[in-house]
């Protein structure tokens, strides 16, 4: 098993940062690929961001270039740098840990997920 727990949302004006945190405990060994979804009032969880074991990333169209995923394999803790957010960014976050085999994605899990809310 492996344990998620995220932290860093918040309430922020839109043109403004801030920053998620997800620190992995558990089976740390099980997984090889770590992201961010996010789930708007009415609306499908959507990716956000991905980061395998090897530090290549991925993206959401509609974060390029305003969001940076990163992590530190010393603390087991994932980030999502948020800048220049905008209201359509609010949502509730997710932190997401899996493996995935060839083209099987496995052992999912999932964080608690944390609030943010981008006023105009």
């Amino acid at each position: 098993q492996v344990q998620l727990v995220e932290s860093g949302g918040g309430l922020v004006q839109a043109g403004g940062s801030l920053r998620l945190s997800c620190a992995a405990s558990g089976s740390i060994f099980s997984i090889n690929v770590m992201g961010w979804y996010r789930q708007a009032p009415g609306k499908q969880r959507e990716l956000v961001a991905l980061i395998t074991q090897g530090d290549s990333t991925n993206y959401a169209d509609s974060v390029k270039g305003r969001f940076t995923i990163s992590r530190d394999a010393a603390k087991n803790t994932m980030y999502l740098q948020m800048n220049s957010l905008q209201p359509e960014d609010t949502a509730v976050y997710y932190c997401n840990a899996h493996r995935v085999r060839g083209s099987l994605r496995m052992g999912d899990y999932w964080g608690q997920g944390t609030q943010v809310t981008v006023s105009s």
